[in-house]
């Protein structure tokens, strides 16, 4: 399956963050190691190619255009909100530096089953998300919680994780009439 622009911007429209005025996409970057473009916050390209490196990671392997989705998505996310980028270099940055203690390199320089270790290692998945706490708990909620919301959020991802139209949800008469087991 095939993540788009189009279900990076459904994503950021599901958490009301970011403009989605115009037409232009949200960039990640403003060519180089540059801060996001209007607001000079601190997620560049090494920012990004860490989350892209998580994603690639904490997604599931049947889906592709991953890159774009999450620059979109992050950029989308960051912009206009200093806070919540420096939350997200911040713990980047923590990811970087556990990864470089034990395997001598950044996350995104390391092969997917290492990345994927270094996420076990630092118990990203067993800790409870806090921006203001713990490495991991700051990472798994910068990082880990906010790359699956907006995966499970967007068009895509929902409809791969079979929830286009979970219970609770309008889905139209048809739904209606049938109930939720069809």
């Amino acid at each position: 399956m095939e993540l788009t622009r189009r279900d990076a911007l459904a994503a950021l429209a599901a958490t009301g963050a970011g403009s989605l005025a115009g037409c232009a996409a949200p960039r990640a970057s403003d060519g180089g190691a540059g801060p996001i473009a209007s607001n000079g916050a601190p997620v560049g390209d090494s920012e990004m190619e860490t989350l892209v490196a998580v994603a690639e990671v904490v997604y599931p392997s049947a889906v592709d255009g991953v890159a774009e989705f999450v620059g979109t998505y992050t950029g989308g996310r960051v912009d206009g909100d200093d806070g919540y980028a420096r939350g997200v270099a911040a713990a980047v940055e923590s990811l970087d530096e556990y990864a470089d203690e034990f395997h001598g390199d950044r996350y995104a320089a390391l092969s997917a089953s290492t990345r994927r270790d270094v996420l076990d290692y630092m118990s990203v998945d067993v800790v409870d998300p806090a921006p203001d706490g713990t490495a991991a708990q700051r990472v798994r909620h910068y990082v880990v919680n906010e790359l699956l919301y907006a995966f499970y959020t967007s068009p895509t991802g929902a409809g791969l994780a079979g929830l286009e139209n979970p219970p609770g949800h309008p889905g139209g008469t048809e739904s209606y009439r049938e109930g939720p087991n069809g």
